[in-house]
């Protein structure tokens, strides 16, 4: 089992940047597809972003499209999301997700590991 741990959140303004960073360790990391995840108070989790696990394709939530960047460093066993202009009601928790399988990266439930979390919030 892959354990998670997730860092970079903090308190920024609208139209700030951020890198969220997941560090893995445990089972190969490169034998994981990774994906982002976030929760506002209040809301389900919601997709963010995934990537599978030979880098070949990305995925994004329309609503993070063209600002956000997921990307995976195999060798620092270190998965990062990359914010730009950020908005307001990017704010939640986020957390990164290991799936091993082939499930659908789209849903939380496809994922084998979870991370702790790791607070954004986005002041306007």
């Amino acid at each position: 089992q892959v354990q998670l741990v997730e860092s970079g959140g903090g308190l920024v303004q609208a139209g700030d940047s951020l890198r969220l960073s997941c560090a893995a360790s445990g089972r190969t990391f490169s034998s994981y597809s990774m994906g982002w995840f976030r929760q506002a108070p209040g809301k389900e989790r919601e997709f963010v972003a995934a990537f599978t696990r030979n880098g070949g394709w990305t995925y994004y939530a329309d609503s993070v499209k063209g600002r956000f960047t997921i990307s995976r460093d195999n060798a620092k066993n270190t998965v990062y999301l990359q914010m730009n202009s950020l908005k307001p009601e990017d704010t939640a928790v986020y957390y990164c997700a290991a799936e091993y399988g082939t499930g659908n990266l789209y849903r939380a439930g496809s994922y084998d590991a979870w991370g702790q979390g790791t607070q954004v919030t986005v002041s306007s």
